[in-house]
Protein backbone atom coordinates (compact mmCIF):
# COMPACT_ATOMS: atom_id res chain seq x y z
CA UNK A 1 0.00 0.00 0.00
CA UNK A 2 1.36 3.41 -1.02
CA UNK A 3 1.88 5.92 1.79
CA UNK A 4 1.98 8.99 -0.44
CA UNK A 5 0.40 10.24 -3.65
CA UNK A 6 2.52 9.78 -6.76
CA UNK A 7 0.16 12.24 -8.52
CA UNK A 8 0.21 15.63 -6.74
CA UNK A 9 -2.99 17.30 -5.55
CA UNK A 10 -2.01 20.29 -7.69
CA UNK A 11 -2.21 18.21 -10.88
CA UNK A 12 -4.25 19.96 -13.57
CA UNK A 13 -6.64 18.07 -15.79
CA UNK A 14 -5.90 17.38 -19.45
CA UNK A 15 -8.04 19.80 -21.46
CA UNK A 16 -9.69 19.78 -24.87
CA UNK A 17 -9.72 22.10 -27.87
CA UNK A 18 -12.82 22.52 -30.01
CA UNK A 19 -12.94 21.02 -33.49
CA UNK A 20 -15.71 21.08 -36.07
CA UNK A 21 -16.19 17.36 -36.65
CA UNK A 22 -15.34 13.87 -35.42
CA UNK A 23 -12.06 12.59 -36.96
CA UNK A 24 -12.50 9.54 -39.18
CA UNK A 25 -8.98 8.11 -39.02
CA UNK A 26 -7.89 5.34 -36.65
CA UNK A 27 -6.22 5.97 -33.31
CA UNK A 28 -9.02 7.81 -31.50
CA UNK A 29 -11.07 6.93 -28.44
CA UNK A 30 -14.35 8.81 -28.09
CA UNK A 31 -16.27 9.45 -24.89
CA UNK A 32 -19.43 11.36 -23.96
CA UNK A 33 -18.73 14.92 -22.83
CA UNK A 34 -20.83 15.53 -19.74
CA UNK A 35 -22.10 18.96 -18.75
CA UNK A 36 -20.78 19.26 -15.21
CA UNK A 37 -17.75 20.17 -13.09
CA UNK A 38 -14.53 18.51 -14.22
CA UNK A 39 -12.68 17.11 -11.24
CA UNK A 40 -9.98 14.75 -10.02
CA UNK A 41 -10.74 12.37 -7.15
CA UNK A 42 -7.77 11.46 -4.93
CA UNK A 43 -7.95 8.59 -2.43
CA UNK A 44 -5.06 7.57 -0.20
CA UNK A 45 -6.00 5.43 2.77
CA UNK A 46 -8.50 7.47 4.82
CA UNK A 47 -7.95 10.68 2.90
CA UNK A 48 -10.23 11.80 0.05
CA UNK A 49 -9.69 14.97 -1.96
CA UNK A 50 -11.83 16.35 -4.77
CA UNK A 51 -10.05 18.95 -6.88
CA UNK A 52 -11.25 21.07 -9.78
CA UNK A 53 -9.58 21.25 -13.17
CA UNK A 54 -7.16 23.86 -11.84
CA UNK A 55 -6.55 22.30 -8.42
CA UNK A 56 -9.18 24.09 -6.33
CA UNK A 57 -10.53 22.03 -3.40
CA UNK A 58 -14.16 20.92 -3.86
CA UNK A 59 -14.74 18.77 -0.76
CA UNK A 60 -16.91 21.28 1.09
CA UNK A 61 -19.28 21.63 -1.88
CA UNK A 62 -19.81 17.90 -2.50
CA UNK A 63 -19.76 16.15 0.90
CA UNK A 64 -21.89 13.25 -0.36
CA UNK A 65 -19.33 12.47 -3.09
CA UNK A 66 -16.47 12.62 -0.58
CA UNK A 67 -18.40 10.24 1.66
CA UNK A 68 -19.02 7.90 -1.26
CA UNK A 69 -15.33 7.74 -2.18
CA UNK A 70 -14.35 7.26 1.48
CA UNK A 71 -16.59 4.18 1.71
CA UNK A 72 -15.04 2.37 -1.28
CA UNK A 73 -13.14 -0.87 -0.62
CA UNK A 74 -10.13 0.36 -2.65
CA UNK A 75 -8.11 2.93 -0.73
CA UNK A 76 -5.54 4.07 -3.27
CA UNK A 77 -6.25 5.72 -6.63
CA UNK A 78 -6.59 8.98 -8.56
CA UNK A 79 -9.33 9.17 -11.18
CA UNK A 80 -10.44 11.86 -13.57
CA UNK A 81 -14.11 12.54 -14.18
CA UNK A 82 -17.08 14.88 -14.17
CA UNK A 83 -19.34 15.84 -11.30
CA UNK A 84 -22.92 15.92 -12.56
CA UNK A 85 -26.41 15.90 -11.10
CA UNK A 86 -28.38 13.31 -13.04
CA UNK A 87 -31.66 14.59 -14.43
CA UNK A 88 -30.96 18.24 -13.55
CA UNK A 89 -29.59 21.27 -15.31
CA UNK A 90 -26.12 22.77 -14.95
CA UNK A 91 -27.72 25.55 -12.91
CA UNK A 92 -28.61 23.02 -10.20
CA UNK A 93 -24.96 21.99 -10.02
CA UNK A 94 -23.82 25.61 -9.80
CA UNK A 95 -25.97 26.16 -6.74
CA UNK A 96 -23.51 23.97 -4.81
CA UNK A 97 -20.82 26.65 -4.98
CA UNK A 98 -22.34 28.49 -2.04
CA UNK A 99 -20.60 29.87 1.06
CA UNK A 100 -23.27 28.61 3.47
CA UNK A 101 -22.44 25.11 4.69
CA UNK A 102 -26.06 24.56 5.75
CA UNK A 103 -27.29 25.14 2.22
CA UNK A 104 -24.66 22.85 0.72
CA UNK A 105 -25.61 20.13 3.21
CA UNK A 106 -29.28 20.45 2.31
CA UNK A 107 -28.63 20.38 -1.44
CA UNK A 108 -26.31 17.38 -1.09
CA UNK A 109 -29.34 15.42 0.13
CA UNK A 110 -31.97 16.96 -2.17
CA UNK A 111 -29.90 16.83 -5.37
CA UNK A 112 -26.91 14.53 -4.77
CA UNK A 113 -24.11 14.63 -7.34
CA UNK A 114 -22.71 11.71 -9.31
CA UNK A 115 -19.09 11.22 -10.33
CA UNK A 116 -18.75 10.07 -13.96
CA UNK A 117 -15.25 8.57 -14.25
CA UNK A 118 -13.34 8.38 -17.54
CA UNK A 119 -9.61 8.19 -16.77
CA UNK A 120 -7.18 6.82 -14.19
CA UNK A 121 -4.07 8.75 -13.18
CA UNK A 122 -2.88 6.53 -10.32
CA UNK A 123 -3.66 2.84 -9.85
CA UNK A 124 -4.42 0.93 -6.65
CA UNK A 125 -0.74 0.24 -6.02
CA UNK A 126 0.08 3.95 -5.94
CA UNK A 127 1.80 3.89 -9.34
CA UNK A 128 1.45 7.06 -11.43
CA UNK A 129 -0.10 6.45 -14.85
CA UNK A 130 0.48 9.96 -16.20
CA UNK A 131 3.09 8.66 -18.66
CA UNK A 132 1.08 5.57 -19.64
CA UNK A 133 -0.99 5.49 -22.86
CA UNK A 134 -4.75 5.85 -22.64
CA UNK A 135 -5.19 2.14 -23.42
CA UNK A 136 -3.34 1.21 -20.22
CA UNK A 137 -5.12 3.89 -18.17
CA UNK A 138 -8.50 2.60 -19.30
CA UNK A 139 -7.59 -0.96 -18.28
CA UNK A 140 -6.59 0.35 -14.85
CA UNK A 141 -9.85 2.30 -14.56
CA UNK A 142 -11.98 -0.71 -15.44
CA UNK A 143 -10.00 -2.83 -12.97
CA UNK A 144 -10.78 -0.31 -10.23
CA UNK A 145 -14.47 -0.39 -11.03
CA UNK A 146 -14.56 -4.19 -10.80
CA UNK A 147 -13.21 -3.86 -7.28
CA UNK A 148 -15.52 -0.98 -6.42
CA UNK A 149 -18.62 -3.04 -7.20
CA UNK A 150 -21.97 -1.35 -7.77
CA UNK A 151 -21.83 2.06 -6.12
CA UNK A 152 -24.58 4.64 -6.11
CA UNK A 153 -23.48 7.99 -7.56
CA UNK A 154 -20.34 6.56 -9.18
CA UNK A 155 -20.41 5.66 -12.86
CA UNK A 156 -17.90 4.41 -15.41
CA UNK A 157 -18.21 6.48 -18.58
CA UNK A 158 -18.78 4.71 -21.88
CA UNK A 159 -16.28 4.88 -24.71
CA UNK A 160 -16.00 3.81 -28.33
CA UNK A 161 -13.31 3.73 -30.98
CA UNK A 162 -15.88 3.89 -33.76
CA UNK A 163 -16.37 7.30 -35.38
CA UNK A 164 -19.85 6.19 -36.52
CA UNK A 165 -20.89 5.38 -32.96
CA UNK A 166 -19.45 8.67 -31.73
CA UNK A 167 -21.44 10.50 -34.39
CA UNK A 168 -24.64 8.82 -33.21
CA UNK A 169 -23.89 9.94 -29.66
CA UNK A 170 -23.28 13.47 -30.89
CA UNK A 171 -26.64 13.57 -32.65
CA UNK A 172 -28.35 12.64 -29.38
CA UNK A 173 -26.52 15.29 -27.35
CA UNK A 174 -28.41 17.90 -25.38
CA UNK A 175 -29.07 18.49 -21.72
CA UNK A 176 -26.48 16.66 -19.60
CA UNK A 177 -24.76 15.20 -22.67
CA UNK A 178 -22.76 18.18 -23.87
CA UNK A 179 -21.00 16.61 -26.86
CA UNK A 180 -18.15 14.21 -27.59
CA UNK A 181 -14.53 14.12 -26.40
CA UNK A 182 -11.79 12.50 -28.48
CA UNK A 183 -8.45 11.23 -27.14
CA UNK A 184 -5.53 9.58 -28.89
CA UNK A 185 -5.40 6.14 -27.30
CA UNK A 186 -1.62 5.83 -27.64
CA UNK A 187 -0.81 9.13 -25.87
CA UNK A 188 0.01 9.83 -22.18
CA UNK A 189 -2.04 12.02 -19.87
CA UNK A 190 -0.85 15.54 -20.70
CA UNK A 191 -1.72 17.50 -17.58
CA UNK A 192 -2.73 21.11 -18.21
CA UNK A 193 -2.50 20.79 -22.00
CA UNK A 194 -5.25 20.93 -24.60
CA UNK A 195 -4.35 17.47 -25.81
CA UNK A 196 -7.91 16.21 -26.33
CA UNK A 197 -10.55 17.38 -28.77
CA UNK A 198 -14.20 18.18 -28.18
CA UNK A 199 -17.06 18.28 -30.63
CA UNK A 200 -20.40 19.86 -29.82
CA UNK A 201 -23.69 19.76 -31.64
CA UNK A 202 -24.51 23.35 -32.39
CA UNK A 203 -28.14 24.44 -32.54
CA UNK A 204 -29.83 27.56 -33.83
CA UNK A 205 -32.62 29.80 -32.58
CA UNK A 206 -34.39 32.86 -33.95
CA UNK A 207 -34.19 35.74 -31.46
CA UNK A 208 -35.52 39.26 -31.23
CA UNK A 209 -32.89 42.01 -31.09
CA UNK A 210 -34.09 43.82 -27.97
CA UNK A 211 -31.08 46.10 -27.60
CA UNK A 212 -27.40 46.56 -28.27
CA UNK A 213 -24.17 47.68 -26.64
CA UNK A 214 -21.61 49.96 -28.23
CA UNK A 215 -18.14 48.54 -28.75
CA UNK A 216 -15.45 49.54 -26.29
CA UNK A 217 -14.30 53.08 -27.01
CA UNK A 218 -16.56 53.53 -30.05
CA UNK A 219 -20.04 54.66 -30.99
CA UNK A 220 -20.53 51.66 -33.24
CA UNK A 221 -22.49 48.55 -32.41
CA UNK A 222 -20.35 45.98 -30.60
CA UNK A 223 -22.92 43.37 -29.61
CA UNK A 224 -26.60 42.61 -30.06
CA UNK A 225 -28.75 41.74 -27.05
CA UNK A 226 -31.06 38.82 -27.73
CA UNK A 227 -34.56 38.14 -26.48
CA UNK A 228 -37.27 35.48 -26.55
CA UNK A 229 -40.94 35.81 -25.64
CA UNK A 230 -41.97 33.93 -22.50
CA UNK A 231 -45.31 32.26 -21.73
CA UNK A 232 -46.69 35.59 -20.46
CA UNK A 233 -45.89 37.30 -23.74
CA UNK A 234 -43.02 39.33 -22.29
CA UNK A 235 -39.62 39.62 -23.96
CA UNK A 236 -36.84 38.14 -21.81
CA UNK A 237 -33.15 38.83 -22.34
CA UNK A 238 -31.43 35.49 -23.11
CA UNK A 239 -27.91 36.40 -24.20
CA UNK A 240 -25.85 38.25 -26.76
CA UNK A 241 -23.98 37.89 -30.02
CA UNK A 242 -20.88 39.93 -30.78
CA UNK A 243 -19.39 38.38 -33.91
CA UNK A 244 -20.28 41.35 -36.12
CA UNK A 245 -17.71 41.95 -38.89
CA UNK A 246 -15.96 45.29 -38.40
CA UNK A 247 -16.83 46.40 -41.92
CA UNK A 248 -20.55 45.89 -41.20
CA UNK A 249 -20.69 47.87 -37.98
CA UNK A 250 -21.12 51.43 -39.35
CA UNK A 251 -24.10 50.43 -41.52
CA UNK A 252 -25.61 48.36 -38.71
CA UNK A 253 -25.28 51.29 -36.30
CA UNK A 254 -27.13 53.51 -38.77
CA UNK A 255 -29.84 50.85 -39.08
CA UNK A 256 -30.35 50.44 -35.32
CA UNK A 257 -30.10 54.05 -34.16
CA UNK A 258 -33.62 55.07 -35.37
CA UNK A 259 -35.04 52.01 -33.56
CA UNK A 260 -33.76 53.05 -30.12
CA UNK A 261 -36.79 53.10 -27.87
CA UNK A 262 -37.34 51.87 -24.30
CA UNK A 263 -37.98 49.48 -22.72
CA UNK A 264 -36.43 47.01 -25.21
CA UNK A 265 -37.05 44.02 -22.93
CA UNK A 266 -40.43 43.82 -21.18
CA UNK A 267 -39.51 40.79 -19.06
CA UNK A 268 -36.06 39.97 -17.70
CA UNK A 269 -33.72 42.73 -18.85
CA UNK A 270 -29.91 42.97 -19.09
CA UNK A 271 -28.27 43.97 -15.84
CA UNK A 272 -24.72 44.61 -14.73
CA UNK A 273 -21.88 42.67 -16.35
CA UNK A 274 -21.99 39.03 -15.32
CA UNK A 275 -21.15 35.60 -16.70
CA UNK A 276 -24.00 36.19 -19.14
CA UNK A 277 -22.63 39.42 -20.59
CA UNK A 278 -19.42 40.86 -21.87
CA UNK A 279 -16.99 42.81 -19.70
CA UNK A 280 -18.07 46.04 -21.34
CA UNK A 281 -20.11 48.70 -19.60
CA UNK A 282 -23.49 47.67 -18.23
CA UNK A 283 -25.03 50.48 -20.34
CA UNK A 284 -27.13 49.31 -23.27
CA UNK A 285 -29.48 50.82 -25.80
CA UNK A 286 -33.07 49.45 -25.89
CA UNK A 287 -34.65 48.82 -29.28
CA UNK A 288 -38.16 48.46 -30.64
CA UNK A 289 -38.69 44.68 -30.95
CA UNK A 290 -38.89 44.57 -34.74
CA UNK A 291 -35.69 42.82 -35.86
CA UNK A 292 -35.00 39.08 -35.75
CA UNK A 293 -31.69 37.25 -36.09
CA UNK A 294 -30.81 33.58 -36.23
CA UNK A 295 -27.98 32.63 -33.88
CA UNK A 296 -26.06 29.44 -33.25
CA UNK A 297 -25.56 28.25 -29.67
CA UNK A 298 -24.45 25.21 -27.73
CA UNK A 299 -25.86 25.23 -24.18
CA UNK A 300 -28.72 26.86 -22.29
CA UNK A 301 -28.73 27.32 -18.52
CA UNK A 302 -31.51 28.91 -16.50
CA UNK A 303 -33.23 30.11 -19.70
CA UNK A 304 -30.16 31.88 -21.03
CA UNK A 305 -27.42 31.02 -23.51
CA UNK A 306 -24.48 30.01 -21.36
CA UNK A 307 -21.90 31.36 -23.80
CA UNK A 308 -21.89 33.99 -26.50
CA UNK A 309 -23.70 32.96 -29.66
CA UNK A 310 -22.70 33.09 -33.32
CA UNK A 311 -24.68 35.34 -35.64
CA UNK A 312 -25.90 33.23 -38.56
CA UNK A 313 -28.18 35.62 -40.49
CA UNK A 314 -30.87 38.24 -40.24
CA UNK A 315 -34.45 36.94 -40.50
CA UNK A 316 -36.66 39.64 -42.10
CA UNK A 317 -39.11 36.85 -42.93
CA UNK A 318 -39.65 36.02 -39.25
CA UNK A 319 -42.16 37.80 -37.03
CA UNK A 320 -40.73 38.76 -33.61
CA UNK A 321 -43.66 37.13 -31.79
CA UNK A 322 -42.62 33.80 -33.31
CA UNK A 323 -39.40 33.93 -31.29
CA UNK A 324 -40.35 31.93 -28.21
CA UNK A 325 -38.63 29.71 -25.66
CA UNK A 326 -39.91 26.47 -27.17
CA UNK A 327 -36.93 26.64 -29.56
CA UNK A 328 -34.65 25.88 -26.61
CA UNK A 329 -36.46 22.81 -25.30
CA UNK A 330 -34.18 19.83 -24.88
CA UNK A 331 -34.29 16.52 -23.09
CA UNK A 332 -31.69 15.65 -20.51
CA UNK A 333 -29.64 12.79 -21.91
CA UNK A 334 -27.88 10.00 -19.94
Amino acid sequence: MANRLSVPLTTKTMEAKSVASIPQEDGWQFEPKWDGFRSLAFRLQDRVELRSRNGTALNRYFPEVVEMFAALPVTCFVIDGELIIVGSSFDTLQQRLHPAASRVARLSKETPATFEAFDCLMDDTGRSLLAAPLTARRVALESLFKRFGRVKRLRLSDYTRSAKTAQRWLEKSGGALDGIVGKRFDEPYRSGERAMIKIKKRRTADCVVGGFRYGTGTREVGSLLLGLYNAEGKLDHVGFTSGIPKADRPALTRKLTPLIEPPGFTGNAPGAPSRWSTERSAAWEPLKPTLVVEVEFDQVTNDRFRHGTTLVRWRPDKKPRQCTFDQLDQKVAR
